[in-house]
């Protein structure tokens, strides 16, 4: 069995794996990468045989750092990288470059309409109707998005929300509260099959599935990491928070929001930010929590949205698409159903 992955902006790993009674029993690593001394390379295939073909990302990357000796240097590629590509060669992952994505840039719409779109497009996948996506969009209304187990009592000033013309609504993934306002937000939905992170824990598909968005804002002049479990940073503060729902089939829906520009003053009396919370991110206040892009980049929102779109079209495979008519009549039916309804927005008081 053969199987191949290529780091972002690194090196080709490839590997050749012989599998009886699932167990992997003869290994051999290849690439273009770096590895110094040589020798490493009979200690990193030794250490891949005897693996059980269940082992995850994280068991193989551990079993190869086992077998290194400590002043083995691994340049270009990493024993994560190993462990990914020993995945496919399994059968059991798919790389970035097997999936044809297709982009929606969608315009304003109302805050319940996008949660149902996000499950819309989630089923969709699964049901072989449309294939994995990235879908952009902008908020039609201010609101505040809880995460799927939050309590609204605990999250939202009500009388707050009211005064700002804030709806407040549930999406189908966990998480934290956000503080969304047109044209101050850049939000994006990516659905992707579970082969994609099939391997990775639920921490490391976080940033497995943001890494080109950590790459645009390098380009963008941001020096951004992932900050665990799910938060993106940069030395000036946070810029994004993401959350994802896997499904029954497999799919995994992760979807983002990055503050462009943010009202302080009002998020900081909409949301309550509990001192847990601040306590645990290191800051003072719950205006300082958040540290938006304009401020960061001088850029227009759109400027900032075309490059993020540009870099990952030259990752990745990339062409446009719409919402269809039977996608919108299925959303519009979830909004009235589900979204819209107390029953969901209140199911935790």
């Amino acid at each position: 069995m053969h199987g191949e992955y290529k780091v972002p902006g690194g090196k080709l790993v490839g590997v050749d794996i012989v599998v009886h009674d699932d167990t992997i029993t003869s290994a051999q690593v290849s690439g273009d990468f770096f590895l110094e001394p040589e020798e490493a390379l009979t200690r990193i295939n030794l250490a891949l045989e005897g693996l059980p073909t269940t082992a995850r990302v994280s068991h193989i990357a551990h079993a190869v750092e086992e077998g290194l000796h400590g002043d083995d240097a691994l340049i270009g590629f990493t024993t994560k990288a190993v462990g990914f590509a020993v995945r496919r060669a399994l059968g059991k992952a798919t790389g970035w470059e097997d999936h044809v994505f297709e982009l929606i840039e969608d315009g304003p719409r109302s805050p319940q309409m996008h949660m149902a779109l996000d499950q819309v497009y989630a089923q969709a996948l699964g049901e072989g109707t449309r294939g994995p996506t990235l879908r952009m969009w902008q908020w039609g209304a201010p609101a505040v998005v809880l995460g799927s187990f939050q309590s609204v009592a605990n999250e939202v000033d009500l009388d707050g929300a009211r005064d700002h013309g804030m709806t407040v609504v549930r999406r189908i993934s966990g998480g934290g509260a956000m503080f969304v306002e047109p044209g101050n937000t850049i939000t994006y939905s990516l659905v992707v099959p579970g082969s994609l992170v099939d391997g990775l824990s639920f921490e490391e598909s976080y940033e497995f599935l943001d890494q080109w968005v950590l790459a645009a804002l390098g380009e963008l002049g941001i020096d951004a990491r992932y900050a665990p479990l799910n938060d993106i940073v940069s030395p000036a503060g946070k810029i994004a928070g993401a959350a994802q729902k896997r499904l029954g089939d497999g799919t995994v829906l992760h979807h983002v929001t990055m503050a462009y520009d943010i009202d302080a003053a009002a998020m900081g009396q909409v949301l309550r930010i509990g001192k847990a919370k601040l306590v645990d991110k290191g800051v003072a206040s719950a205006n300082k929590r958040v540290d938006p892009l304009r401020s960061q980049t001088g850029m227009a929102r759109d400027e900032i949205v075309e490059t993020m779109i540009e870099c990952f079209s030259r990752r990745y495979t990339l062409r446009r698409s719409s919402v269809t008519p039977a996608e919108e009549a299925a959303a519009q039916s979830l909004v009235k159903t589900k979204f819209s309804q107390r029953e969901w927005t209140r199911r935790i008081p």
